[in-house]
């Protein structure tokens, strides 16, 4: 059986407290050791960022609107604004984009390690 994909990849102690790293090394050690495993695991990681990057700031766009809404004297000027923000509006397509490209990469991780674990018949 080949070595993970992980040993394709060298890790660095500063990453090992990081929560994405784990997770993704995680997967590696799961996947045959392939230059494509390695390059989808990275890929994985920028998505699982990207999405929680994303999913940071719509979290603080509601925590703006709801601190405007709790204003003593919210004016109807600082309600239109708050409620006008493009960038959240980006940042949910940004969102939902992750989104997709997790499941399509998860499904490429499902069959990768399907392929790791099955044996091989001899003739």
């Amino acid at each position: 059986m080949a070595p993970p994909a992980l040993t394709l990849v060298a890790p660095t102690p500063s990453r090992r407290a990081d929560p994405v790293r784990v997770a993704v090394e995680q997967l590696a050690r799961s996947l045959p050791a392939r230059a494509d495993a390695a390059v989808l695991v990275d890929l994985l990681e920028d998505d699982l960022r990207e999405g929680l990057d994303a999913l940071g700031e719509v979290e603080a766009h509601f925590t703006d609107l709801l601190d405007t809404l709790r204003t003593e004297a919210v004016t109807p000027a600082a309600l239109v604004e708050s409620g006008d923000d493009l960038r959240v509006l980006q940042q949910l397509d940004s969102l939902h984009d992750a989104v997709v490209r997790l499941r399509k990469r998860l499904s490429q991780a499902a069959s990768m390690n399907r392929q790791a674990h099955v044996p091989v018949r001899s003739r």
